[in-house]
């Protein structure tokens, strides 16, 4: 399912216009977005889950093809983490 396909499903349950609909979707992911990258916050949404900041630590890897050994920096990535009765729901 893409961006396009959740606006127009909630455009038919609501009956509310597809631009309208746009503009807060994309106002959400850049809340998102926003709290994540900028203000290092994690977003708790009840119900459906957790978005997390991981800090990932410095470490050596091989790239086999090329035979060398490089350092990985270490940084943060995000994470997702599902509601309890978000995975109910998935069995």
């Amino acid at each position: 399912m893409t961006k396009a396909d959740i606006i127009a499903n909630i455009a038919a349950k609501t009956g509310l216009p597809k631009k309208d609909i746009a503009i807060s979707v994309e106002a959400f992911m850049e809340e998102i977005r926003d709290c994540m990258a900028e203000n290092r916050e994690c977003v708790y949404l009840r119900g459906f889950g957790t978005f997390t900041i991981k800090h990932r630590a410095k470490k050596t890897a091989r790239n086999i093809s090329k035979n060398i050994t490089m350092v990985i920096e270490a940084h943060d990535i995000p994470a997702f983490k599902p509601a309890k009765s978000f995975l109910e729901k998935m069995q």
